[in-house]
């Protein structure tokens, strides 16, 4: 679905409550209006408590209204715990004040040529930080449609966020979904997002900075080729303990992280599931439940060899052999001089003999009792935690990376707690990537096309000169020279006169 330029499917999720003063929320959809969209204000900008708003004839509901009778008017503004959002194709100016039923589904839509008055570059000193462009790249399915931010500069670090109305996900899902394109087929750079909570300082935004969730693909080399799933949990990051590997061609990938509240999560890519689990088993949020018994210690007589060595087997009495023998087929040569070679020894040969070191025979260990498992106590340290998956407060998102060759359009960013809708909105990754393709195929045949061009028109002027060489040579054996012939040195004695040879071989005859 574009409008516009505006290439996205749902553009605001508003948390509207059917009771307000329990701060109980429920999710409306709002879609973008098939109308054209004035720019937006920039006093807006970076204040997520000051959001200005449109009326609500610029917003078109898809029949998700909540009845009149359901909705109350708030009697403050709830700006902070009363909306969420959901960011597509960076055209969204999500969170609003809520002073009246006529003006709570109102949003603000912006135009993309308006992307830079929403999004705040970091101005953290030490730090060379590179530009984003808005573009749909070099290849492309619709040239509108498929805008997104792109790095513009190779060998830079890059931070850019922006901070909408703060929600938390307790109690529900959460969606996080954005697309990437490293159409510069990337060798060493990051291409995730982060999320963050209302602390951030977006001109101060770092390496560094606490975030709340870092979700993505990262490329260095070809050592290097992971999704990152990273959460923050008591002020430390916790990364998921499995290898999620990540796409690394030059086409657009849908990449979606599902956080549940019973605690697992999944990992897509293109709406295909490629990982999933346990929050508490892939993550090291909690010490493990059980520990090692620090006072239990193994028994002196504890058998837990299978196996032992035969008692009433014995070594056979002609069993030790060397290793090696004097080779019996060896001669000591006729020419050896014992006074000068020494005494002369046969070469050593393996012994065909030879056994090795003799062992007892195996045999049943009447006394094992298998292998001893150390027994393990509940971990004093562990204390369960249900809401490993909850954020308490999240109203930022960002590109915080670095990336040695730029060129990745990141666009359809998607916060959300609606799977089905997320599913919808990157279904569109299908006709992306045949777009992409099919415009790659072209360049690439060009590309191909313009070479041979080139080297047609190349080719006779390096047979012009190659025939000129080859005149230019014949013409040179033909022509007589004025410069005397090279002679050999042969020849040269031959016309020397003896004493000119004595002077050159044996000066000192001429004075004997």
């Amino acid at each position: 679905m574009s409008t516009h330029g505006l290439s996205f499917l749902t553009i605001l999720k508003l948390m509207v409550n059917t009771a307000w003063d329990r701060e109980e929320v429920a999710f409306i959809a709002v879609a973008p209006t098939t109308r054209p969209l004035e720019p937006c204000k920039e006093n807006y900008g970076n204040n997520s408590k000051g959001w200005q708003k449109r009326t609500e004839s610029q917003i078109e509901l898809q029949n998700l209204q909540a009845p009149k009778s359901s909705i109350k008017t708030p009697t403050s503004t709830k700006t902070e715990s009363a909306a969420s959002a959901v960011l597509t194709g960076f055209s969204v100016s999500p969170g609003m004040q809520m002073p009246s039923e006529a003006s709570r589904m109102s949003t603000m839509l912006c135009s993309l040529a308006d992307w830079e008055s929403n999004w705040v570059y970091s101005e953290h000193p030490g730090k060379e930080f590179g530009k984003f462009v808005l573009t749909a790249g070099n290849i492309y399915n619709d040239a509108e449609a498929d805008k997104g931010l792109k790095t513009s500069q190779d060998a830079r670090f890059y931070a850019i966020s922006r901070k909408f109305p703060p929600f938390s996900n307790k109690g529900k899902d959460l969606v996080i979904q954005f697309a990437v394109k490293h159409e510069q087929n990337i060798d060493c750079g990051g291409g995730y997002v982060k999320l963050f909570n209302c602390a951030l300082d977006q001109k101060d935004l770092h390496g560094e900075s606490p975030y709340e969730i870092m979700f993505g693909p990262d490329i260095c080399g070809p050592g290097t080729k992971k999704v990152h799933v990273i959460f923050s949990y008591k002020d430390k990051n916790i990364l998921v303990n499995k290898d999620i590997r990540c796409k690394d061609d030059v086409y657009t990938h849908f990449y979606t992280l599902i956080v549940k509240p019973d605690n697992t999560y999944e990992v897509l890519i293109d709406n295909e599931k490629i990982e999933s689990g346990s929050l508490e088993e892939d993550f090291d949020f909690l010490p493990p439940k059980k520990i090692k018994d620090p006072e239990a210690k193994k028994p002196e007589d504890w058998e837990d060899n299978p196996t032992i060595d035969d008692p009433e087997d014995t070594k056979p009495e002609d069993w030790d052999k060397p290793a090696t023998i004097p080779d019996p087929e060896a001669t000591k040569p006729a020419d050896w001089d014992t006074e000068m070679d020494g005494e002369w020894e046969p070469p050593l040969i393996d012994n065909p003999e030879y056994k090795g070191e003799w062992k007892p025979k195996q045999i049943d260990n009447p006394n094992y009792k298998g292998p001893w498992i150390h027994p393990e106590i509940d971990n004093p340290d562990y204390t369960p935690d249900s809401e490993l998956y909850a954020r308490k407060e999240i109203c930022a998102i960002g590109f915080d990376l670095w990336q040695v060759k730029a060129g990745t359009v990141f666009s359809n960013v998607l916060i959300s707690d609606d799977l089905a809708e997320a599913k919808a909105a990157a279904e569109i990754v299908k006709d992306m990537q045949a777009g992409e393709k099919k415009m790659k195929e072209a360049q690439d045949a060009e590309e191909s096309k313009k070479v041979e061009e080139e080297a047609k028109k190349s080719a006779p002027a390096d047979d012009e000169d190659e025939d000129e060489d080859e005149d230019e040579d014949e013409d040179a054996k033909k022509a007589p020279s004025d410069e005397p012939a090279e002679v050999s040195s042969l020849q040269l004695f031959r016309c020397l006169p003896i004493y000119s040879f004595l002077i050159i071989s044996e000066p000192s005859l001429l004075y004997s």
